[in-house]
């Protein structure tokens, strides 16, 4: 099933065999938000927020990072 969670579209999705579990997916929402391109060549949520960003210092660009934080990553994705 599909949810929409505080952080974003959470899903789950099992299949059973026989009363075995054969299949088990999850798609978070860090998963969706800060996806990469898919086969349709379009940027993810997160690469398409960055694009255009100006950066003060290239050695250290913090902006970028705040960019990622603003879409509430999974805290070890945020650190």
């Amino acid at each position: 099933g599909l949810i929409d969670t505080t952080r974003g579209a959470l899903g789950h999705w099992i299949k059973i065999e026989n009363r075995v579990l054969s299949l088990y997916q999850i798609i978070t929402p860090s998963a969706w938000n800060l996806s990469t391109r898919g086969p349709d060549n379009l940027p993810g949520p997160g690469e398409k927020a960055m694009i255009g960003t100006k950066i003060r210092n290239p050695d250290a660009p913090v902006e970028l990072g705040r960019i990622i934080r603003s879409f509430d990553p999974c805290v070890s994705c945020a650190t």
